[in-house]
């Protein structure tokens, strides 16, 4: 049974930063529970808090798995440098031929989840050759829940990692459905992964970071791939490390756009919990199509 939607409005600002903290693994569960039962006067416990805010994969369906626009299907790639072979979830546009351009979706730190899927499949319906790796595949893949998949991905190596998305990026250009031109977006942990490739792949064509961590400024003058920030404006943990990435930004003379959403939450683009808010994530995916349009093609 569907659970009823609540929104960020429901919930005392402290227990939406404890969350934040929580599945950010700042705290663990029990100092979620701990920290929100000073707050359960609004009428919920501090578990229903925690229950409230976890993922509901039933809404996440904006493009679902029968929509005639795309095809889908799971690959496997090669990441030699990485994992061995890693998997993915594909989508691509129907009624039109390839080849197109491409677009790596990289996940929030929890594997390759519904919501994820769904973004995927939005890219291929809005005219992109999309994958979305799993970089929980060495582990068996995404477990089912994102307490789990959590726990798997601490367990993961980052350098690995990267090279897994790496790996994904360059599956993409040789793909003979793509016109070799890639762009790359993603959320939270994906979002820093974003600014990672940026600085690692000089061919990158195009990348765009919803709420992720910067990269070091020092390395900043490797990055050639424009980019288009999404932050979230309540997001004090991650907008912490804005100004000085900004500021490596101007002094390399760097192509980018940074849009501040205001009074939204981290994870505004996900929409299965309540800290997604529907005005700045449409606002924010209408900017990102466009932007990689222009860049990709």
């Amino acid at each position: 049974m569907t659970r009823t939607r609540l929104e960020a409005g429901d919930f005392p600002a402290e227990v939406l930063t404890l969350f934040d903290q929580y599945i950010h693994g700042i705290i663990d569960r029990r100092g979620f529970l701990d920290g929100a039962a000073k707050f359960t006067a609004a009428g919920m416990s501090a578990s229903m808090f925690l229950d409230a805010l976890s993922p509901e994969y039933a809404w996440a369906a904006e493009v679902p798995e029968d929509d005639p626009r795309v095809a889908r299907e799971y690959v496997e790639y090669p990441s030699p440098q990485g994992s061995g072979t890693m998997r993915g979830y594909m989508a691509r546009p129907t009624g039109v031929d390839g080849p197109w351009p491409s677009v790596l979706v990289i996940h929030e730190n929890r594997g390759l989840n519904p919501y994820i899927e769904d973004v995927v499949r939005r890219f291929g319906a809005a005219g992109f050759l999309a994958l979305g790796p799993d970089a929980l595949t060495p582990l068996g893949g995404y477990p089912g829940t994102d307490d789990e998949g959590r726990t798997m991905q601490r367990q993961l190596d980052r350098g690995t990692m990267t090279e897994d998305f790496m790996a994904g990026a360059r599956f993409l250009v040789d793909h003979p459905e793509s016109t070799g031109r890639v762009g790359a977006v993603g959320f939270c942990f994906g979002g820093g992964m974003v600014g990672t490739l940026a600085v690692r792949m000089s061919d990158l064509g195009a990348g765009v970071i919803f709420y992720g961590s910067q990269p070091d400024p020092e390395d900043v003058p490797s990055i050639q791939a424009p980019l288009l920030i999404n932050y979230a404006g309540l997001d004090e943990r991650v907008n912490a490390g804005w100004p000085e990435f900004q500021a490596a930004l101007e002094e390399h003379e760097k192509t980018y756009t940074m849009h501040m959403y205001p009074d939204v939450n981290h994870g505004f683009h996900n929409d299965t919990t309540p800290r997604y808010d529907e005005a700045a994530a449409r606002l924010a995916q209408e900017r990102t199509i466009a932007f990689f349009r222009e860049h990709l093609g």
